[in-house]
């Protein structure tokens, strides 16, 4: 089910807004001009990612060298800091373990719309 979000002016850089899709909040943001959903619950205790930071992580790396990525891309809960990639939904402490749902987010004729199945 294609669901409309907003307009994309509404949703500048570094906002975002939590959505209700049937029974399910959806966290929609704009990071850099790139528009993610996830849903809006660490798999961890429950809080909501929406009240969470946005920006990078430190990557594996050779000893005594400390490199940055992901820069935009990485979602931090707000309550323990567990860290998502947000086109994947993957955990960076556990990348084949806990994850949070990603959504597809699309922009047609100046909407943000995102797919999302109902429950």
């Amino acid at each position: 089910m294609k669901v409309q979000v907003c307009d994309a002016a509404e949703l500048a850089p570094g906002q975002r807004r939590a959505v209700e899709v049937g029974r399910r909040s959806i966290c929609v943001l704009n990071s850099g001009g790139r528009y993610f959903a996830v849903r809006n619950r660490c798999p961890h205790q429950g809080s909501q990612l929406c009240f969470g930071t946005v920006g990078g992580t430190m990557l594996p790396s050779e000893p005594h060298q400390l490199v940055y990525g992901f820069d935009g891309r990485v979602l931090r809960c707000a309550w323990h800091a567990w860290e998502f990639d947000l086109e994947t939904g993957r955990s960076f402490f556990d990348p084949e373990g806990k994850r949070v749902k990603v959504y597809p987010v699309v922009v047609e004729d100046g909407k943000v719309w995102i797919e999302a199945d109902v429950d």
